[in-house]
């Protein structure tokens, strides 16, 4: 199929973007937030997986290596969308890192709507060290901030989630 699509048969493109689409719009989601930018970010995605093909090196898995361009994709078009990005630069490690066991009895659906209601930031750190196992010092890299505020923007973020998931529960009941 890899081959295939390289040599630019149309059938094994095809068969490429219904194999992953999904589950790419999944990842672009979770970063998006919202439909509309979801699907211009799978777009994006897909335009540079057809574009790179030639550089997948058979190391790994290939939705392993899909996921990585999408992720990047996703992080590429939150920058551009907020530029006035602003991420507390604070090394506060004294944060607590609260454990979120009330997540437990809610569906992965209701869990997504709630890390959507996280501030930009949060969200993105949350993002990319719980669903995609990016370390601090990667996330660091990649939005330009220290390793020190991905640490705090992630325990904030889970105390924020905390907080949203406790409410969330004492509504239903």
């Amino acid at each position: 199929m890899i081959q295939g699509c390289i040599d630019g048969n149309r059938q094994m493109q095809q068969m490429l973007y219904d194999t992953y689409a999904s589950k790419m719009y999944g990842v672009c989601l979770r970063y998006a937030g919202n439909m509309d930018d979801a699907n211009d970010i799978l777009q994006e995605g897909f335009i540079k997986v057809f574009r790179n093909l030639e550089k997948f090196r058979s190391e790994g898995s290939f939705e392993g290596w899909i996921r990585r361009i999408f992720v990047n994709t996703a992080i590429e078009h939150y920058r551009k969308k907020v530029k006035s990005f602003q991420v507390t630069d604070i090394e506060d490690h004294n944060i607590e890192d609260t454990a979120l066991d009330v997540l437990d009895s809610l569906a992965a659906k209701d869990i997504m709507n709630i890390v959507n209601e996280l501030s930009p930031g949060y969200k993105a750190v949350f993002n990319m060290h719980v669903i995609e196992g990016f370390s601090h010092k990667e996330i660091a890299s990649m939005l330009g901030i220290t390793e020190g505020t991905s640490k705090s923007q992630l325990a904030r973020a889970k105390s924020v989630l905390k907080k949203l998931v406790e409410t969330r529960l004492k509504q239903t009941k």
